[in-house]
């Protein structure tokens, strides 16, 4: 096979796996989320992932790392306090009608061109019945894990409760 002929496949195989868009969120509104105040939000953990880029010039060879970390609670209750919610570090009986508790997870990965998406699930559910209000999937990529989970939260979120 010439030259030419595998340029082509590279850039045909790049261009339909590599512009591949991101699935669009998917939310399930069980209860309209009208009268909820209060967020309590499950302990999450915090991830530190990296990625690193090596470069060869006239002087040698260098390495560039980048290291993030995030921690999804802490994006969620940044996203939920903009829009006027109040994040409580316990739930109260007196506040019950009012209060939704946020349980987040990963859901799955991706291939997606030349790397992988990272999925997530967030959930709401009434801290009073505890029945789901609503839920939403959605993934994210981006230069590390951390900006892909920071990405698909902010895509669920978005989703979940659009901006005036």
């Amino acid at each position: 096979m010439t030259r030419l002929g595998l340029w082509i496949i590279l850039y045909a195989v790049s261009v339909q796996y590599g512009c591949a868009p991101l699935k669009t969120p998917v939310v399930i509104t069980n209860e309209s989320m009208h009268g909820y105040k209060y967020i309590f939000i499950t302990p999450t953990n915090n991830l530190t992932s990296g990625s690193a880029s090596t470069y060869g010039g006239e002087y040698g060879i260098y390495r560039i790392t980048t290291n993030k970390s995030i921690n999804p609670g802490d994006v969620i209750s940044g996203n939920l306090l903009k829009k006027g919610f109040i994040r409580v570090p316990e739930i109260r009986m007196e506040h019950l009608d009012e209060t939704i508790v946020i349980n987040y997870g990963e859901s799955g990965r991706r291939n997606r061109g030349f790397g992988y998406t990272i999925e997530v699930t967030i959930q709401f559910i009434s801290a009073k019945t505890h029945q789901q209000i609503c839920s939403c999937t959605a993934e994210g990529q981006g230069e590390t894990e951390a900006d892909d989970i920071r990405m698909a939260i902010n895509r669920c979120l978005s989703a979940m409760i659009p901006s005036n």
